[in-house]
């Protein structure tokens, strides 16, 4: 089985901290770490580095090779053009079929956190097991649901079809993509419905006949960079073709085109979250409801439910701040409420257009 963690995206909705030159993915959100580090060092005792690809911009490719030392430099597969999932995990599909042909492949995200590690282990034993056994089905890993998200996607899964050690798998129903609060509320506590990560394990021969069935313009051109891969004529290839591929993610492009019957669920608790904004960052460093989550020279006084994180030697005081998110670096200071995370992202498109734009 081989692994590949995704680490191309930008994260604006963490900005100051993530910008273009170095998205939060590469960034010390965590401890001393970036995400990324820790994904693959969390991974890397499962299946070992020479087993672990990360894809990525081409822009980032020297950044991946620094963080990850012990990661072979081949087994980094770079993007010219940031063109969404759909053709990224196509790119990563040819790289890891021309190398190894037919075998299982576990797909992850870069800027998620997984608490429960011993049973993520479990599970990508028993999904290489299921997979390697049943290699025209594609196994979806998702995470029980804490709480009614309405920005996440859920996955509706059946009864349970067959059990590898602990580990249950279930018949897949649907997708249901960012419901309402009452349906969210409603899935929450049906008991029939997890949070959908993006994480899935399936053979390369069927996700490349996946590709073929379904996103046949995608397909005709992978192809064409699958008989370059390991030629002269490779990198001219790629900066050819891949900046032309319809941008579109993998959800859109083959996930929600199978049928119920071409899929299976493993639902469970991983201690999951999904830190591409401060907020849910909090929710996921935090112990307990309304708790502060600092970082860096920072002194608080009468503060709750509250981020602090300073990147600077200049000290940080807050006082009487209710939750409120303070990010400190060394060009930009954020202070907004939680609340108002979602007006990050907009902001930065503004800054994008005017004479700040080096701020981005």
């Amino acid at each position: 089985m081989k692994a590949v963690i995704f680490a191309g995206g930008v994260g604006t909705r963490l900005w100051p901290l993530s910008r273009r030159s170095s998205p939060k993915q590469f960034e010390k959100v965590i401890g001393d770490k970036s995400t990324l580090q820790i994904a693959a060092e969390k991974l890397a005792p499962m299946i070992g580095w020479s087993d672990i690809f990360i894809s990525t911009q081409t822009r980032y490719e020297k950044l991946v090779a620094a963080l990850l030392p012990k990661l072979p430099p081949e087994n980094i597969i770079g993007e010219p053009e940031q063109r969404d999932v759909g053709p990224a995990v196509g790119l990563a599909l040819v790289h890891i079929k021309k190398r190894f042909g037919d075998i299982p492949i576990l797909i992850l995200w870069s800027d998620h956190i997984v608490k429960n590690t011993s049973r993520f282990t479990e599970i990508i034993a028993a999904g290489n097991e299921y997979i390697s056994q049943h290699r025209q089905k594609l196994l979806l890993i998702t995470q029980k649901p804490r709480f009614a998200s309405q920005n996440l996607g859920w996955v509706q899964y059946g009864s349970q079809k067959t059990k590898i050690q602990s580990i249950s798998i279930h018949s897949f129903v649907g997708f249901h993509y960012r419901p309402s609060l009452p349906q969210a509320h409603k899935f929450a506590k049906l008991g029939s419905y997890a949070w959908n990560l993006g994480y899935f394990m399936v053979t390369t021969s069927y996700l490349w006949k996946l590709y073929k069935l379904h996103q046949p313009n995608i397909f005709a051109n992978l192809q064409k960079i699958y008989e370059a891969v390991g030629t002269s004529s490779y990198s001219k290839v790629l900066s050819m073709i891949y900046p032309n591929f319809t941008q579109i993610s993998f959800d859109n492009a083959i996930l929600e085109q199978i049928a119920p019957s071409q899929a299976v669920v493993v639902c469970q608790d991983l201690g999951w979250s999904d830190i591409g904004a401060w907020e849910a960052l909090k929710e996921a460093l935090q112990s307990q409801p309304h708790q502060n989550v600092i970082k860096g020279k920072v002194l608080v006084t009468d503060c709750t439910d509250s981020l602090i994180y300073n990147y600077t030697d200049q000290m940080v005081v807050t006082i009487d701040l209710d939750g409120h998110l303070v990010v400190n670096t060394d060009d930009v200071l954020l202070v907004c409420h939680k609340n108002s995370v979602p007006k990050i992202k907009k902001l930065v498109e503004k800054l994008s257009r005017s004479e700040n734009n080096h701020l981005i």
